[in-house]
């Protein structure tokens, strides 16, 4: 185990990593439809699909590679990996920022999914250092990242893009560079020589990863679960600056703030909330609430005909960030410290999987309830469809999910099998 005395150097390093990693994101996310209008010569509704064809490769990229990224850290330490993949994520933007044709942004969103499988690492790194007393609260620093990455992100994408829009790229780029510089002389390595195990390709791709995963009892309802929240919130890259710009006309600087807004609400909720809700309600309890809170935030997306109530649905459901680091928590118990990687890595494809689904099943909801040939109009269905989504979820938790010790895996090394919390 890593000295404590690097724990919390360690901790916050992948925070930072994480929220520049996100920051680099989300800083293109207001310029994207101009982007491609501009490129491809498109209207809004086909840049959305073109959009929705980014967003897929990237998602395709992550699928496949990680469980590969996360078998590596498993053998070889969680260091290296990240920051290779953090390098590999700057030289993408740089290339999106000189992109002539659509094809090239399509290579360089191709190497950001293959540099993104890192987060799956990054989530191992934090199970390393984490025991049952401040897991999830640890797990809730990658909400922390992506809800202040996806505020500043956007917000600064917003005021770069008034510039053009291939200047956030360039900023996105200079973010990751200092991020891998950071990284290369401070990130201390937490895999113990001892917990770490031999390479094999059977269980290093997405297939044989969650094949793997059904040797620890109860993670398949866990990953169910993920599967169907993810799936919904991949409505989020996929059509949020589009809706904006359909719906509410608001430009590249009102899509950032919105987008800015939204991120320090999950921030603050999981600075604030989360370490207070978790000991009072415990992980079940306070995953099932973040449920609850992100299918109604989903329905007032849907029913928001005005831009202010966009914002008046952020703030009532801010708490739908409690979802996902008890839900994180609950399944890194499920697995040995060996295993953490592989288990992050699988958790990670199901990710991508379903934003390889998501933007192509929303970016083509949104076309055809746009499409001035429909026979109803409804800009807000794909946020109506996500929130069945997570409704078909929190069912699906409520009815099939536990936590609690006791019990072993299936190759005999002492665990956590199901039982009542």
């Amino acid at each position: 185990m890593i000295d404590q005395k690097f724990v919390k150097r360690g901790l916050f390093l992948v925070f930072m990593i994480l929220f520049l990693d996100i920051m680099g994101i989300a800083i293109i996310v207001p310029v994207l439809p101009s982007y491609l209008e501009e490129l491809t010569g498109a209207d809004v509704g086909e840049a959305a699909i073109d959009g929705g064809w980014l967003l897929l490769v990237y998602s395709a990229m992550q699928f496949f590679f990680a469980p590969l990224i996360g078998n590596l850290s498993d053998r070889f330490g969680r260091r290296p990996i990240l920051l290779a993949s953090v390098l590999t994520f700057a030289i993408d933007n740089l290339i999106c920022a000189l992109a002539t044709s659509y094809w090239m942004l399509f290579i360089g969103r191709s190497l950001a999914g293959i540099s993104g499988a890192s987060f799956g690492t990054a989530s191992a790194y934090i199970a390393d250092v984490s025991n049952d007393e401040n897991r999830a609260k640890n797990f809730g620093l990658i909400g922390i990242a992506f809800g202040t990455g996806f505020a500043l992100g956007p917000v600064i994408g917003g005021v770069l893009g008034e510039l053009g829009p291939r200047v956030p790229f360039y900023g996105a780029a200079a973010l990751s560079f200092l991020n891998f510089v950071m990284g290369a002389f401070l990130l201390p390595e937490t895999l113990d020589p001892a917990n770490r195990r031999r390479f094999e390709w059977r269980r290093a791709n997405p297939f044989g990863a969650l094949k793997q995963m059904r040797h620890y009892p109860g993670i398949g309802w866990v990953g169910l679960v993920f599967f169907l929240y993810w799936l919904a919130h991949a409505v989020y890259p996929a059509v949020w600056s589009f809706v904006a710009s359909y719906r509410y006309g608001w430009s590249e600087g009102q899509i950032g703030l919105s987008l800015g807004i939204f991120g320090v609400g999950g921030a603050i909720v999981m600075a604030l909330v989360l370490p207070r809700v978790v000991p009072a309600l415990g992980e079940r309890r306070t995953a099932a609430l973040g449920l609850t809170f992100t299918a109604l935030g989903m329905a007032g997306y849907a029913a928001a005909w005005e831009g202010w109530m966009v914002y008046a649905v952020i703030v009532a459901t801010a708490l739908e960030s409690l979802a996902d680091p008890p839900l994180r928590s609950i399944a890194s118990v499920h697995v040995p410290p060996s295993a953490q990687g592989e288990l992050q890595g699988a958790l990670t494809s199901i990710s991508s999987m379903t934003t390889i689904i998501g933007p192509l099943m929303f970016t083509q909801i949104f076309a055809y309830f746009t499409n001035p040939a429909a026979t109803y109009a409804f800009s807000g269905a794909p946020y109506a469809v996500a929130g069945c989504l997570i409704i078909a979820a929190l069912l699906i938790f409520l009815a099939k999910v536990r936590t609690g010790r006791g019990g072993t895996y299936r190759d005999g090394v002492p665990g956590i099998a199901e039982a009542s919390s």
